[in-house]
C-alpha cells in the first residue's frame, strides 16, 4: 500500500483511496494494454482537482483488486483504513471496479456507525486516459461532494454513497444495471441524494444526519459471511432449493423472489422452508425486481413464506441485505436478536 501527498491547500482535506478497477488503467503505448494508473500523478490526469485548492493525498492498495475479486476482507481493509484516518480528513473517496462497487458501498454502510464524514465510491466504465472518459467527472464530483460543508461546518453528506454519471446515490440502495453505459447504477426506490450539474444540488430531506456530530465514529469489522441466495425461477428443482437452505454451512438465506414477494406455492418448497427456518435459519425475502418492495400481506403465496418464517426484506436490493447479514451475524451469535435487527432501517437501507 502506498501514500501519496498530491497537492496541499486550505479549503478541504481528501483521502483518495485506489482499490483497482478500470478507472485507475492507463494503456500502455507499447504492448496496448491496460496497466494500473501511478496515482503520483493525478493531478496531470485530472488538472481540474487542482483548481479546487483542496489537500488531496492519495493511498494506493498494493496490490491492486480487480472488483470481481473483492472479498469481505478487502471491505475490512477499507474500514481499517478510513478509521485509522479519519482525524486526518473531511472526506474519503474510493475508487473501485463497478462490478462489485454496490456490495463494497453496502458493506461499508453497515461497517461504520455515527458516521459523521462522507466516504464516497466511483469509478468508471473506461479508463482514466481514454479520450472519453467518464472518470474524470466522476472523481471531479466525488471529491468535491466529499469536501462539501453546510452552513454550520459538517458534512453535506455524512454518509457511505456512490457517486456515478452525476449522481450521488445512497450507497445501500444502488446496483449496478448496466455494463456498457456510463449510467451504470441506478437507485430505483429512492432518489439521489445530490445530482451534479452546473451546480450540485442536494436532497437534504434525505440525506441522514448523526444525532450526535461530536461523538466518535464507530467501526464494527467482525464480519460472518455464511449467507447463501436463492433466486426463485421456473422449474427450480426440490434438490436445488435443499442444497441451499439446508446447507450445513449456511446461517441465513437470502430468498429472492418474484414481485411483491412470491414464491411457488407447492407442498414440497414451503416444506422446505418450514424445514430450515424450524433449523434455526434466518430467511430473509427479498423482490427479484429493480424496483418495489415485498409485501407478503398480499398474495397468498407471499403469506405462505411469512407463516413459515421468512423475514420481510421490503425494498432492500440483494447487495444491502447480504452486508447487513454479514454485519450483523458477525456481532452476534444470537439469531433471534439478528432477525429482530434485520427488519430494522438501520442505515436507510429500507423504506418503512
Amino acid at each position: 500500500m502506498k501514500m501519496q501527498k498530491t497537492r496541499q491547500g486550505a479549503k478541504a482535506s481528501i483521502l483518495l483511496i485506489y482499490t483497482g478497477g478500470t478507472i485507475g488503467m492507463v494503456q500502455d503505448p507499447v504492448d496496448m494494454t491496460l496497466k494500473p494508473f501511478d496515482f503520483k500523478q493525478i493531478l496531470d490526469a485530472v488538472p481540474e482537482l487542482g483548481k479546487f485548492t483542496y489537500r488531496i493525498d492519495s493511498y494506493t492498495f498494493d496490490p491492486i483488486i480487480d472488483s470481481s475479486d473483492v472479498e469481505p476482507s478487502l471491505w475490512q481493509r477499507l474500514a481499517y483504513l478510513i478509521s485509522a484516518r479519519y482525524g486526518d480528513y473531511d472526506g474519503f473517496v474510493v475508487l473501485h471496479g463497478t462490478d462489485t462497487m454496490a456490495y463494497s458501498a453496502s458493506a461499508l454502510s453497515f461497517m461504520f456507525g455515527n458516521l459523521t464524514k462522507p466516504v464516497i465510491f466511483t469509478g468508471s466504465q473506461l479508463p482514466i486516459g481514454a479520450p472519453r472518459t467518464d472518470g474524470r467527472e466522476n472523481i471531479i464530483s466525488s471529491v468535491e461532494i466529499a469536501a462539501a460543508k453546510d452552513t454550520d461546518g459538517h458534512a453535506e453528506v455524512p454518509e457511505v454513497c456512490i457517486c456515478f454519471d452525476n449522481m450521488l446515490m445512497r450507497g445501500n440502495r444502488a446496483t449496478k444495471i448496466n455494463s456498457d453505459n456510463f449510467r451504470a447504477f441506478r437507485s430505483e426506490n429512492l432518489p439521489p441524494l445530490a445530482e451534479a450539474g452546473i451546480n450540485i444540488r442536494y436532497n437534504r430531506a434525505l440525506i441522514r444526519k448523526p444525532e450526535d456530530w461530536s461523538a466518535p465514529v464507530e467501526v464494527n469489522t467482525d464480519l460472518d459471511t455464511r449467507v447463501s441466495i436463492l433466486k426463485i425461477h421456473p422449474g427450480i428443482t426440490p434438490q436445488v432449493v435443499r442444497n441451499i437452505l439446508c446447507g450445513d454451512q449456511t446461517r441465513a438465506v437470502i430468498i429472492e423472489t418474484y414481485g411483491s414477494g412470491n414464491a411457488p406455492g407447492k407442498e414440497w418448497f414451503l416444506n422446505l422452508v418450514k424445514e430450515a427456518s424450524l433449523s434455526g435459519k434466518i430467511l430473509l425475502n427479498v423482490t427479484q425486481c429493480i424496483g418495489g418492495s415485498v409485501n407478503m400481506d398480499i398474495y397468498a403465496n407471499g403469506k405462505a413464506l411469512k407463516e413459515a418464517g421468512v423475514l420481510n426484506g421490503y425494498d432492500s436490493t440483494t447487495e444491502s441485505a447480504l452486508a447487513k447479514l454479514f454485519c450483523l451475524m458477525g456481532q452476534s451469535d444470537d439469531n433471534a436478536w439478528v432477525r429482530a435487527r434485520m427488519e430494522e432501517n438501520l442505515r436507510g437501507e429500507i423504506t418503512k
